[in-house]
């Protein structure tokens, strides 16, 4: 993907209809399950542009009307990619596929991630969405008594990661240290990713989690949405402060084709990949638009900031093996500070903290004792038991 040379689909000339943006929607069982994964990582990605800009524009008075018209559009997209999840996902449901897209998504980034301190945060943040993914299908089978592989096509396993109950920390352990101003475009883009996909998730599960009847449902997402915030804090925090609003602004952009590009190339439902290869264009139109406000209000070319090309496209595909592997080596890991460190290096703030959230129970602990996923579901296991 050459990000200079391709300038899309120029800002006046991207259109929407009602119809176009709630079209037919996606199979729960029989389109590939990384079709979901990319409507829900894109669907973050999106809302992570308008909340970017909305903030933004509270800020730069003399950048409101552009940020509203590259804006709008990012609604329309943000609509059309998030409406094609159907109607027969249960909320539950779609939380184990949100968590999919977590598990997977970070597992990618980490392997290419180029700055092995970025890499280790997230390969740390991994193994605690890898233990939510185990909570939420616990909770499956309790409410809905169906089998979270169903969602997951055989993909992603379904073992306890670091255990939530541990992830909790003091807000200080949640703060890492930013890559700085020479940092590879793909760090970047990276950090961007991620950090809306988390987003995303948060918000997610702060809109979901009221919606149940059943006590431990609710106190399983407000427990679940609050390791979210953290992940949200650790994450955003990578980025580097010191750019300026418009530089953060073409980064994000520029994070928007390449994901878009990505999933272009790994689809699998010819439907879905044209309208994956029409936004990228639409992205590289938004992209050369915020690069020529860069270069009217700070004076700066485009090309400073980004490649020419980018280096690597993410890839859609299971990470069973490479998240085994981290597993096994890392699960006991804890923070101090801005650092990952052995357990009993662990700062004592967060150990108080902890300590003080959990003194009622877990919620997470309580909902998977005497799980053990197998295949089938919970209803099903007494006719497994008879035969």
């Amino acid at each position: 993907m050459n990000l200079l040379d391709n300038k899309g689909v120029p800002l006046d000339r991207q259109t929407f209809t009602w119809k176009e943006m709630v079209g037919k929607p996606i199979s729960k069982l029989d389109d590939e399950a990384f079709t979901r994964v990319r409507v829900i990582l894109m669907n973050g990605l999106e809302v992570d542009a308008l909340r970017l800009q909305h903030i933004g524009a509270r800020f730069h008075a003399d950048l409101r009307r552009p940020l509203a018209e590259v804006r709008r559009v990012e609604q329309h997209q943000a609509t059309t990619v998030n409406w094609l999840i159907s109607a027969d996902h249960s909320p539950l449901e779609t939380t184990i596929a949100y968590e999919q897209v977590a598990i997977e998504v970070t597992a990618e980034v980490a392997q290419k991630e180029p700055n092995p301190y970025l890499a280790q945060i997230y390969r740390f943040g991994l193994l605690e969405d890898f233990d939510h993914l185990y909570r939420y299908s616990a909770l499956l089978d309790r409410l809905e008594g169906k089998d979270a592989n169903n969602i997951l096509q055989g993909h992603t396993d379904i073992v306890p990661g670091r255990p939530t109950a541990d992830e909790h920390r003091h807000p200080q352990d949640d703060v890492r240290r930013p890559y700085g101003a020479d940092a590879d475009l793909m760090t970047k883009l990276h950090a961007t990713l991620i950090t809306a996909a988390e987003y995303q998730t948060h918000d997610y599960y702060m809109n979901i989690g009221p919606i149940f009847a059943d006590p431990m449902a609710r106190q399983l997402y407000a427990e679940i949405a609050s390791i979210e915030e953290q992940h949200v804090t650790q994450y955003g925090s990578l980025i580097d402060p010191s750019q300026s609003f418009l530089e953060q602004w073409l980064i994000h952009e520029a994070t928007e084709v390449w994901a878009y590009s990505s999933c272009a190339d790994s689809e699998s439902n010819p439907r879905i990949k044209a309208l994956w290869e029409r936004f990228t264009d639409y992205e590289l139109g938004h992209l050369h638009y915020v690069g020529e406000l860069l270069q009217q209000h700070e004076g700066r070319d485009p090309a400073e900031i980004l490649s020419r090309a980018l280096s690597s496209k993410l890839e859609f595909k299971s990470q069973r093996d490479f998240v085994r592997d981290v597993l096994s080596r890392e699960v006991d890991l804890r923070a101090n500070g801005t650092d990952i460190v052995d357990r009993d290096k662990e700062s004592p703030a967060s150990r108080d903290y902890r300590s003080k959230i959990n003194s009622d129970g877990s919620p997470s602990t309580l909902v998977a004792q005497g799980y053990h996923w197998t295949a089938g579901t919970e209803l099903a296991r007494p006719l497994q038991k008879a035969a």
